[in-house]
């Protein structure tokens, strides 16, 4: 405000999608490599912990939204269905066709209990709202991890 400058603030939410890396260390790559990998899929505590998970196209039409808007407040991008990380585990394990087991750690002490954006006012302001289903968004996201590991020469 002080120099005039239009500037934008923009909270980003759990996004995945192609172009991961592969060692990105987050939920949905790591499930996802050691599933193709067929090694178990670590959760963390019970695994009852909520996410929610936006689609990389998404997320950058909400930027994108978000840039040409004069909006000029802190905005939340993502999306709001929140899933266990047990349920997206299974989940990743049917769509990928792994026989990879599940495999429980000690919850990190500091890892919250849910994470999930408001996104009302990107909703009102502008128009903006996920549309990409998270099953659809991960199929994308297994079929790109596929291709990167077959690149690696690693199945």
């Amino acid at each position: 405000r002080e120099h005039g400058i239009d500037v934008k603030i923009i909270r980003i939410f759990n996004t995945y999608g192609e172009r991961m890396r592969i060692e990105d260390g987050r939920v949905i790559p790591n499930f996802i490599s050691q599933a193709l990998h067929g090694k178990p899929l670590t959760v963390y505590g019970d695994g009852s912990q909520t996410r929610s998970y936006c689609y990389v196209l998404d997320l950058v039409r909400g930027i994108d939204k978000t840039l040409h808007s004069k909006l000029n407040t802190p905005v939340n991008l993502g999306n709001p269905n929140e899933m266990s990380v047990l349920k997206l585990g299974k989940l990743i394990l049917r769509l990928t066709g792994s026989k990879s087991t599940i495999v429980y750690k000690s919850l990190p002490v500091d890892d919250p209990k849910q994470r999930c954006p408001d996104i009302a006012l990107a909703k009102k302001t502008l128009g903006w709202n996920p549309e990409v289903d998270l099953e659809d968004g991960l199929a994308r996201t297994i079929a790109y991890f596929r291709r990167a590991l077959s690149l690696r020469g690693t199945k």
